[in-house]
């Protein structure tokens, strides 16, 4: 296995330069104007992936964002891993916010930055290593499914998993899109909640009204909105909404100093709800107001606004149903709305929670990867975060193993400005999925997995 760490040493200057030549290609599925970059992202996956020895690589879509999938095939006896990842990613924001360009790579203190150098061409990078530090031969079938849509929800994967069931079929499944618990310890993600989303609207008026002639007697919306939005908290910070789901956290430290440091909470602004950090983190619903339409303060006159609408996003626990959850929250603002106003609730999209029971020879074969790669044992982590697209997953293929790593850190920023991949843990994940594929080709057959 010592070889085996220094073949992966070895190959890691050519897999970050192919890493940093991905990063300048501005795949953002969500932006129409840069769809091609999507399609030359996926090219140039699909060139990487068989220069590193993939006889069958193949661009596919259905009907959404080109996917690469990429087979090698077991030897007799064998299981098939199965390595996901995603070259899409987020738009990049206000680039003048960027302490450099962001999709120019650029190295500072030990971290890669730019859009997409963690989340998740990272990912890309940690499949291409392990399978390069092989000589492109590893002891197990390796299928290697590259998604372009994920930052957009990954709208046709469910048909993709339908119309290329056989050829992802796979007794393992690593899905190199999470987090670590820090740059020094690893994790496995055990769980994710899900998440919904709506739009509620108010109205109270067919027409603006002078303030200053009904004001006091006649209620304007957006007083409303924001009297109705409040009332999804109770004083304390923790949603009031009644009927959502609480499951129960691992038992791991998460002290003030760390929340205060990796949120970059102000002086003097508190920590809200009630329980330990993982557990309001990973295990209870959260509701969060993520945008408000109303009359912009430069417009702003001495008018009662008619209308006004806010979008809601609802967090839901592992073992709840997002459905329920949206139906609970949008009982909670039709009983909640004042004075008689009339309220419309537009349900968006949802994605269910996932649990893993990552006991077993496969998460034994992983935690052993990890204790070498990182000479510490991996933590069992929640995530706060969803991806939705892992609970499709498993309901493809319920009988596979589902393996959540990733190259990220809480100082990556995934999806805000200044995203960066920190390259010690670049390094790490590659050596850990390198050998996490030698300890799986231990196995010798499927059903000892």
């Amino acid at each position: 296995m010592t070889d085996l760490v220094e073949r992966v040493r070895e190959v890691l200057p050519s897999v970050r330069r192919d890493l940093e030549d991905l990063v300048r290609i501005e795949s953002v599925w969500a932006d129409p104007a840069r769809r091609n970059e999507v399609h030359r992202s996926a090219q140039m996956v699909s060139d990487l992936l068989s220069q590193a020895g993939f006889d069958d690589v193949r661009i596919v879509t259905e009907g959404g964002a080109p996917a690469v999938i990429a087979h090698h095939p077991p030897p007799p006896g064998a299981p098939t891993v199965l390595l996901y990842a995603h070259h899409d990613v987020q738009p990049e924001g206000d680039r003048g916010q960027w302490h450099s360009p962001p999709f120019e790579p650029t190295e500072r203190d030990g971290r890669l930055y730019g859009r997409g150098t963690a989340d998740d061409k990272a990912g890309i990078a940690t499949h291409l290593a392990a399978f390069r530090a092989h000589g492109g031969r590893p002891p197990v079938g390796v299928t290697v499914f590259v998604e372009g849509e994920e930052e957009s929800g990954s709208p046709t994967l469910g048909q993709f998993l339908a119309a290329h069931r056989d050829e992802l079929a796979a007794d393992v499944i690593v899905i190199a899109d999470s987090d670590n618990w820090s740059t020094e310890v690893p994790a496995l993600t055990v769980s994710l909640r899900g998440m919904a989303d709506c739009v509620v609207e108010v109205a109270t008026l067919d027409h603006g009204l002078h303030s200053g002639l009904w004001g006091g007697v006649v209620p304007d919306a957006l007083t409303v909105l924001v009297r109705l939005l409040a009332s999804l908290h109770d004083d304390d910070g923790n949603v009031a909404v009644r009927g959502l789901h609480e499951s129960k956290a691992a038992d791991v430290e998460y002290p003030p100093d760390r929340v205060r440091k990796e949120s970059g909470l102000l002086d003097g602004v508190t920590e809200i709800g009630c329980g330990s950090v993982p557990q309001r983190l990973w295990a209870k619903p959260a509701i969060t107001v993520i945008g408000i339409d109303t009359t912009p303060v430069a417009a702003a006159s001495n008018t009662l606004i008619p209308r006004a609408r806010a979008k809601i996003s609802i967090r839901v626990a592992p073992g709840g149903d997002a459905a329920q959850h949206l139906d609970a929250v949008e009982a909670h603002l039709r009983a909640h709305v004042s004075w008689g106003a009339q309220v419309n609730v537009i349900r968006g999209e949802l994605g269910q929670p996932y649990a893993i029971d990552a006991s077993g020879p496969v998460y034994d074969a992983a935690r052993a990867a990890f204790r070498q790669a990182w000479g510490v044992d991996a933590i069992d982590m929640g995530m706060g975060g969803s991806i939705p697209f892992i609970a499709e997953f498993a309901r493809a293929f319920p009988e596979a193993k589902i393996l959540v790593t990733g190259v990220e850190d809480p100082g990556t920023q995934a999806h805000s400005i200044n995203e960066s991949l920190d390259l010690g843990v670049l390094e790490r994940a590659a050596i850990s999925e390198a050998l996490l594929l030698a300890n799986l080709g231990t196995g010798h057959h499927p059903h000892r997995l």
